[in-house]
C-alpha cells in the first residue's frame, strides 16, 4: 500500500511541475495566440538565475528574484522583437521564439558552462516531509519528518517493516503549483486586470477605446508567462538537476500537456499534467513486460515468442513515449483536447 501511495504522490508532484511549466505557456497562448517555443528555455534560465542568486543571498530570495528577472527578460523580448513580427502572422512568431530557444541555450552554456551545477534546496527542504511505515503486523502509519531508525527495523524476523520517505522538495513543489493555479485563476476571472487581458485578445479595438494600452497588456502577459516558467525553473532545478539539457528534457512534454488538455485551457492543462505525471511514474514503478504479465496470469508462451525482444520490453522502457502516444490518441478521438473548446 505504501508503494502505491508514494508512487501516486511522486506522479502528482511531477505532474504539478509540468503544470507549473504549461500554465505559463497556456496563459501566453490563450491571451495572445502565441505558441512560445522558447518557454522551456525560460524554465532553464530561471533555474540558472536562481542558482546564481542563491549563491549570494540564499534560496528563498532567489525564489522571488529569479522569476522577476526571467519575467522582465520575457517582457523585453516581447517589446523589442516579438511585437514587430506579430503583424506577419503565426509562422514568424513561431520562428522567432524557436530561434530564441537556441540563443538562450548557447548563452547559458557560455555563462555557466556545459556541465550541471549544484543547485541545492535549503536545509528545511532537504529531508522528507513525512515517512510512511508499513508494518506487516501493525499496518500502515505516518510520521512527519524522518522516522526513527528503531521504527524501521524489526526485532522479529517474521515481521516485515518498510519505511518510505516522501521528499520535502516534492511536497513544496506541489504546494507552490496549487497556489499558482489558484492565483492565476483568481487573477483572470475575479479581477479587473484579468477582464482587460481577456478582452484585449478578442476585442482589442474596444479595449483601446476604453483607454487601455493593448500592446502593453500583451507585454505584461508574455512577461508573466515567462515568470511562471522561471519560478518552475527554480523549484525544478533545485529538486532535480540544473544543466543545459533540462529545457530539451521537458520542452516537448509541456507541448503535449497543452495540446492534450486543450489549447488555451488552464484547467485542461492542469488535468493533462496530472494524468501524464501519474501515468509516467507508474509506468516506471511497475517494471513489467508482456512476458512477465503472461507468466503471472498463467498464459503459456512458445519459445520463439518468449525470446522476442518486443515481448521483453518493460513498461519502464516505453515510459518516455507514453505521453506522445497519449497525444496521438487525443488528436484522433478528441482533437480539441480534454477540456478545450471547439473553434467556430
Amino acid at each position: 500500500m505504501e508503494f502505491f501511495i508514494i508512487s501516486m504522490l511522486n506522479g502528482l508532484s511531477y505532474g504539478l511541475l509540468l503544470f507549473m511549466l504549461s500554465s505559463g505557456l497556456t496563459l501566453i497562448f490563450s491571451m495572445m495566440g502565441v505558441l512560445n517555443f522558447a518557454h522551456a528555455s525560460f524554465y532553464m534560465l530561471g533555474a540558472y538565475v536562481g542558482y546564481s542568486v542563491a549563491e549570494f543571498v540564499g534560496f528563498w530570495p532567489a525564489l522571488v528574484v529569479a522569476p522577476l528577472v526571467v519575467g522582465a527578460l520575457g517582457a523585453l523580448f516581447e517589446r523589442q522583437f516579438l511585437r514587430k513580427v506579430h503583424k506577419f502572422g503565426h509562422v514568424p512568431e513561431l520562428l522567432i521564439t524557436f530561434g530564441l530557444s537556441y540563443v538562450i541555450v548557447e548563452l547559458v552554456q557560455l555563462i555557466w558552462g556545459r556541465i550541471a551545477v549544484e543547485f541545492h534546496p535549503p536545509a528545511v527542504l532537504q529531508g522528507p516531509v513525512f515517512t510512511l511505515i508499513n508494518d506487516s503486523v501493525k499496518g500502515l502509519s505516518l510520521i512527519w519528518g524522518v522516522a526513527p531508525a528503531e521504527l524501521c527495523s524489526a526485532a522479529d524476523a517474521a515481521v516485515r517493516i518498510v519505511c518510505s520517505p516522501f521528499p520535502a522538495t516534492r511536497g513544496f513543489m506541489m504546494l507552490v503549483a496549487l497556489v499558482m493555479l489558484a492565483a492565476v485563476w483568481l487573477l483572470l476571472t475575479r479581477t479587473r486586470i484579468g477582464m482587460v487581458i481577456q478582452a484585449a485578445l478578442t476585442h482589442p479595438e474596444a479595449v483601446e477605446s476604453l483607454g487601455h494600452n493593448v500592446p502593453r497588456v500583451f507585454m505584461m502577459v508574455f512577461g508573466a508567462g515567462s515568470a511562471l516558467a522561471g519560478l518552475a525553473g527554480v523549484i525544478g532545478g533545485s529538486t532535480f538537476l540544473t544543466e543545459p539539457a533540462m529545457a530539451a528534457t521537458v520542452g516537448s512534454v509541456i507541448f503535449v500537456v497543452v495540446v492534450v488538455g486543450g489549447m488555451g485551457s488552464l484547467s485542461g492543462a492542469f488535468v493533462a499534467s496530472l494524468l501524464i505525471g501519474v501515468i509516467q511514474t507508474f509506468a516506471v514503478a511497475f517494471d513489467y513486460s508482456l512476458a512477465t504479465l503472461a507468466q503471472q496470469i498463467g498464459l503459456p508462451l512458445s519459445a520463439g515468442v518468449a525470446d522476442n525482444s518486443y515481448i521483453k520490453l518493460t513498461l519502464s522502457q516505453v515510459a518516455p513515449i507514453l505521453p506522445y502516444l497519449f497525444l496521438v490518441l487525443i488528436l484522433i478521438f478528441r482533437p480539441r483536447g480534454l477540456l478545450g473548446k471547439r473553434e467556430g
